[in-house]
């Protein structure tokens, strides 16, 4: 089957939280592959930018003037020359000209689109034949921070993570499971609780982070208990969004702590809850403590 490109059509679509984005599709002499450009609430500044001045629309406009004539012809099987074309194409740093996430849109409908012309599943064209194996889902299963608009906990995401399911199928049953059960203890624990949920569906509360945790660690707890196997907790702290850097404090709502106490503060919470995933634990230039933390917190 050829992978030759034949067609780039690119098209404006709303995500989940039903923010404009870009969708790519790529048509070859034998098959077909699209993508979406996802793009979350909070963004680092070191970050590719998503789309070039005048949004979605001229990330479209870019794609069928500038970019699809290049594609055209190449083939898709070819990742790394087309991922290259982009670069090029875009000629800055951060993808200001033709956009992040127009960028991504296209690199992966290329892949999907080669996966498709020789008739395999993604996973399998990516990985090879032997391929089998699937990292456990992480379940959003608490929002706070920019997810609940400063409303709920500082902790911007809290996670289940089913160390111990035999297969992805019962890893996602019990992410189910352990929001099922955060449910049940937010209308015990939480008087203001309605039953709420954030842009990505996990529940919103107004809890504090000390009693979102214990929240969560319970329902974990539960959750291991009914299925069989261990489904620990993981945090997305999103730090950057409550760091003062005049201050240089992560101010929280009932304390201030400099960087040394926030990796004191952070450690404390993985001897704790037994944490099994922590993602952005200190804002985003502080990489002493990014490194010191996986030092101390390894294994």
């Amino acid at each position: 089957m050829s992978t030759v490109i034949e067609d780039v059509i690119a098209r404006k679509i709303f995500d989940s939280r039903g923010e404009e984005t870009i969708e790519v599709d790529i048509i070859t002499a034998g098959g077909f592959g699209r993508a979406s450009a996802p793009s979350g609430a909070s963004r680092g500044k070191a970050e590719a930018m998503p789309y070039p001045k005048g949004g979605v629309e001229e990330a479209i406009r870019k794609v069928e003037q500038i970019i699809a004539p290049e594609l055209i012809g190449l083939n898709a099987d070819n990742q790394e020359e087309i991922d290259s074309l982009l670069h090029s194409l875009d000629g800055t740093k951060n993808f200001s000209n033709i956009g992040g996430n127009t960028a991504f849109a296209i690199s992966l409908a290329a892949a999907d689109a080669a996966a498709n012309t020789y008739g395999l599943p993604l996973f399998q064209y990516l990985g090879g034949f032997y391929a089998k194996q699937l990292p456990y889902p992480l379940g959003n299963v608490l929002s706070g921070g920019k997810h609940t608009a400063g409303k709920g906990p500082e902790i911007q995401e809290f996670l289940s993570l089913p160390v111990g399911a035999p297969s992805f199928l019962e890893a996602q049953k019990a992410n189910v499971m352990v929001h099922k059960r955060v449910r049940e203890l937010l209308e015990r624990k939480d008087k203001t609780f309605t039953g709420g949920r954030s842009d990505e569906g996990a529940w919103t509360c107004s809890l504090s982070n000390e009693e979102a945790l214990e929240v969560v660690s319970e329902a974990c707890e539960k959750a291991s208990d009914e299925s069989g196997y261990e489904c620990r907790m993981g945090l997305d702290i999103a730090a950057s969004t409550f760091w003062n850097a005049k201050k240089k404090r992560y101010v929280y709502k009932d304390k201030a702590l400099d960087s040394g106490e926030q990796l004191e503060y952070i450690l404390s919470l993985i001897k704790s809850y037994k944490l099994a995933y922590v993602e952005d634990p200190f804002h985003e230039n502080d990489f002493k403590n990014f490194a010191e933390l996986t030092k101390k917190a390894s294994n």
